[in-house]
């Protein structure tokens, strides 16, 4: 089986930083001194040399950390689910049996710290030899995957075909302990670099990286210009005592503790365990009347208040008889445009453009000039924050 590091110019999965740490109990786990003994077992009708117990990983696991049994075989599974441990009685089981299952040491040379690509080409050959092997038997997820793989590099098909019989040529050369052997260990590579449907990928990384986590960069000024300048801004930065954040900490929990349903229970009883609806009645959005701990919620600050579409609701009354009803449109307009569809963006802006802040708007909003300009110059190019500005002015008006 041959395998191909990606070029430079592509994109690099990044390292899992714990796949270090079980590189190093791998190569513990193998050590002549303290690792655990193989030894020749017997599999069908031959015998494996260099095999291993799946108990015996168990109990040189528990003995090396000291941890629990159910932790050591949680990370005995992981050795599995990674490549690093292979199985040979049952290949399509990525899972670690804590009995007389018999497993063998994956050569470093394929661990996932080494960074090497799955090639698609590689994949191909595999498949190939796999169906000439079992004469057009294969799984369907490998079907597709032959039939895709075939469609995706048809140019050099010839060559895969080539290759994937003079693997199968050379295989049915070796000794039949080996030639099982290395099955198990490449069936178990696949397994788990092109994971089957159903099945949860353990190298999954997430995003793509464009450059490559391993590459090491030499620093120029100008990076040490810029850290020295982050730095410099970090230090002029406010700074709150540790014993003034745990202060307001301590006073919001008090501030909250009657109102937590968790802590202090829900009133008139948990929907959830009498199955009494009357909590959701009495909480709803827009009840008639609201309950008294709702609105001594209301006084604990502003946000709250906002927050709370009844108490929005009865700031609007208040703000229409003070003659500044608009202010709470616009700052709900704001909000519909910061969480809304993206893709009405633009046609929301203009449209609270046109209603508050155009010259003769219908529903003009006062703000200063500066806070002005800076929105007007943002609406040239609307986004979901380009009137943050505006907002914060008219937030903190409503507030005072």
């Amino acid at each position: 089986m041959t395998v191909t590091r990606l070029d430079q110019g592509q994109r690099y999965r990044p390292r899992m930083a714990f796949l270090k740490k079980i590189e190093a109990l791998m190569m513990e786990m193998q050590s002549p001194d303290t690792g655990i003994k193989t030894q020749p077992q017997p599999v069908m009708v031959t015998s494996i040399p260099h095999a291993v117990t799946g108990n015996d990983i168990m109990q040189w696991i528990l003995q090396r950390l000291k941890i629990t049994a159910e932790e050591a075989l949680h990370l005995g599974d992981l050795f599995v689910k990674y490549g690093y441990i292979y199985p040979l009685q049952e290949p399509k089981n990525l899972t670690l049996r804590a009995d007389g299952s018999l497993y063998r040491f994956q050569t470093p040379y394929f661990w996932p710290v080494q960074g090497w690509a799955a090639d698609d080409t590689d994949y191909a050959i595999y498949l190939a030899k796999k169906n000439i092997k079992r004469k057009g038997i294969l799984e369907e997820y490998e079907k597709e995957h032959y039939n895709m793989l075939n469609q995706k590099i048809n140019y050099k098909w010839d060559f895969v075909i080539m290759q994937a019989k003079e693997q199968y040529k050379a295989g049915k050369e070796r000794k039949k302990e080996d030639r099982y052997a290395l099955d198990c260990q490449e069936r178990a590579y696949w397994l788990v670099n092109r994971t089957p449907p159903g099945m949860l990928s353990a190298l999954e990384y997430g995003l793509d990286r464009v450059t490559d986590p391993n590459e090491n960069k030499k620093n120029t000024m100008e990076f040490y210009r810029r850290e020295i300048m982050y730095y410099q801004q970090a230090i002029l930065k406010t700074r709150v005592k540790s014993s003034v954040s745990l202060g307001g900490v301590v006073k919001y929990s008090e501030q909250f503790l009657s109102n937590d349903p968790i802590l202090s229970g829900c009133l008139p009883s948990n929907p959830w365990i009498s199955d009494d609806p009357d909590f959701w009645d009495l909480n709803a959005k827009l009840v008639e009347v609201p309950t008294r701990m709702r609105v001594e919620r209301w006084a604990f600050n502003f946000s709250e208040l906002i927050r709370d579409p009844k108490g929005r609701q009865n700031f609007q009354i208040f703000l229409k008889k003070e003659f500044s009803g608009e202010n709470l449109g616009f700052w709900e307009a704001c909000e519909d445009l910061k969480y809304g569809d993206q893709s009405k963006v633009k046609e929301k802006a203009e449209e609270i453009y046109k209603l508050f802040l155009a010259p003769g708007a219908r529903r003009w909003i006062n703000i200063d000039g500066k806070t002005m300009g800076i929105t007007v110059k943002g609406l040239e190019h609307p986004h979901r924050y380009v009137l943050d500005a505006a907002q914060t002015h008219i937030y903190m008006l409503m507030k005072k």
